[in-house]
């Protein structure tokens, strides 16, 4: 992330391609995506570090409950949000405080409600959810998840407002907090915990915090108390005043909003519904060993989320604070193509390092890595779309990124109803790309119909080729030692890094500085 970063700060040093006022816009952004990212990045890695602790001490089928629990959660967690987060970007005017205030207001206290009568309805109906979901003997999962669920949509709209005040190092902070909190939770609950009581050594607080049957459900608890205190955390630096409700307000924002949560549900089939599916359509004996397996896989595709998650963060808000200038298309073709040129690096880095990074799983899951370039290249078609549907948000018909969401949530589920009963989590892995690249092809004509932008696609194409063409020549390489496999590997990234600085002469520049 600190990559993409530096991607954008380059930006500035081209005084042939950039006036003045878009030097320092981009430089701005850049400042904004090291920072935002940089916090993803370190609460990602963080946060990645329990991967290998939780697959070694879990078998498969045991972390594929997490895998499948978590899925369950994003999905939840956009029906809670509604789409209210866009739309308070939508309506909020820093220049005007009171209206602000009321924009701020108006999205808090709705998801408040909504989040409280979540909760109250799921712990009334827990067993048989636990039961329907084939988890009957843990219906304390659900009730963990309704809470954990209620907060972290929340917290949303409190983040949504330290962004739009452009506070980005304490949203890092608090990001940054939760996560340590977390990881040093799950520590404690699955590594010292057991430790100490299987060497005797006894404390009384012990026998208060600590259950060896709980087992994989001290992850959820872990989560649930690191969300509780950065809600607190986020109520303390943001006073819960000047927050008036305004139904009028509050409507507005809701017809911006619905369209949004359509394309959030419809995006979080297409992001998560795999593993649910994996889990029902799989054998009964392998269902939850499958869903481990792709799970954990899948999270090595973090070093190209955590850069989408970044820009997106450090993006949204710059393109609406700067689309009525004169020069912004230009602009995002731009960073468009910057952010291809990154993602088409990550891509090819892990890739011809993959006997190096599989290590970031246990052992038990190494047979899952070959869908690893597949979710690599799917998570690239996801970002480069969240480049594209800039047009849709600008121009308020936001109805277009539910119309594409859904088209890509009836690719999902289409292919993986096909596919997973034919090839298991490669399966899920197609479809995922299908669904992803389909959407990012789609979203670009109808786009330029309605929003042109002069994208350089010959320039993304090859990046994105040659990134895919130096990892094929490095799968031909008849060397089977993991170390020695490390110079041809290292010379085919130089090969990638030596033609972006000859296409690309601002990367060079940057070097020099």
């Amino acid at each position: 992330m600190f990559i993409s970063g530096s991607v954008f700060a380059y930006s500035y040093l081209s005084l042939h391609e950039f006036s003045k006022n878009t030097m320092g816009d981009i430089r701005k952004l850049a400042s904004q995506t090291v920072l935002y990212g940089g916090s993803t990045v370190l609460a990602r890695l963080v946060n990645y570090l329990l991967v290998p602790i939780q697959t070694t001490i879990f078998a498969p089928k045991e972390y594929g409950v997490v895998g499948e629990m978590y899925a369950y959660v994003a999905f939840l967690i956009v029906v809670l949000t509604f789409g209210m987060e866009t739309a308070f970007f939508r309506f909020y005017d820093k220049k005007d405080e009171e209206k602000s205030a009321v924009v701020y207001g108006s999205a808090l206290k709705s998801l408040l409600v909504i989040a409280i009568l979540f909760v109250v309805a799921i712990n009334f109906f827990a067993q048989p959810i636990a039961t329907h979901i084939r988890y009957a003997d843990h219906p304390e999962y659900i009730v963990w998840f309704s809470f954990l669920i209620a907060i972290d949509a929340i917290t949303t709209i409190p983040f949504a407002r330290l962004r739009a005040l452009n506070r980005p190092k304490l949203f890092s902070m608090l990001k940054i907090g939760n996560v340590f909190v977390c990881f040093l939770l799950n520590i404690v609950f699955l590594y010292v915990f057991p430790y100490m009581q299987q060497h005797q050594i006894m404390v009384p607080i012990m026998s208060v915090l600590y259950n060896p049957a709980i087992g994989v459900g001290y992850i959820f608890i872990a989560n649930l108390i690191a969300s509780a205190l950065t809600l607190l955390a986020l109520f303390i630096v943001l006073p819960y005043k000047r927050t008036p409700f305004d139904v009028r307000v509050w409507k507005k924002m809701m017809a911006y909003a619905i369209p949004l949560l359509i394309f959030g549900l419809a995006g979080n089939i297409n992001e998560t519904f795999d593993r649910i599916l994996l889990k029902w359509l799989s054998p009964v004996g392998v269902a939850s060993a499958q869903v481990g397996i792709y799970s954990a896989c899948y999270k090595i595709s973090i070093f190209m989320t955590i850069v989408i998650q970044g820009f997106k963060y450090a993006a949204e808000p710059f393109f609406f604070a700067h689309a009525k200038e004169s020069d912004s298309r230009d602009i995002y073709a731009d960073v468009m193509k910057y952010f291809v040129i990154i993602c088409s690096f990550i891509f090819l880095a892990v890739m011809v390092y993959i006997d190096i990074v599989k290590y970031m799983v246990g052992y038990r899951y190494w047979e899952g890595l070959k869908v690893v370039p597949i979710l690599l290249l799917a998570n690239m078609s996801l970002g480069i779309f969240y480049n594209l549907s800039i047009w849709y948000k600008l121009t308020d018909k936001t109805r277009f990124g539910a119309y594409l969401s859904i088209i890509g949530a009836i690719v999902t589920l289409t292919l993986n109803i096909t596919l997973i009963p034919i090839m298991g989590y490669m399966g899920s892995a197609w479809a995922t790309f299908a669904c992803y690249s389909s959407m990012m092809v789609i979203s670009y004509f109808i786009g330029q119909k309605h929003y042109r932008v002069p994208y350089q696609l010959s320039r993304i194409l090859m990046y994105i080729g040659l990134s895919i063409g130096l990892w094929a020549v490095g799968t031909l390489i008849p060397i089977h030692n993991h170390w020695l496999k490390l110079l041809p590997a290292t010379a085919l990234v130089g090969i990638y890094v030596a033609v972006v600085l000859r296409k690309e002469p601002v990367f060079a520049r940057l070097l020099k500085r």
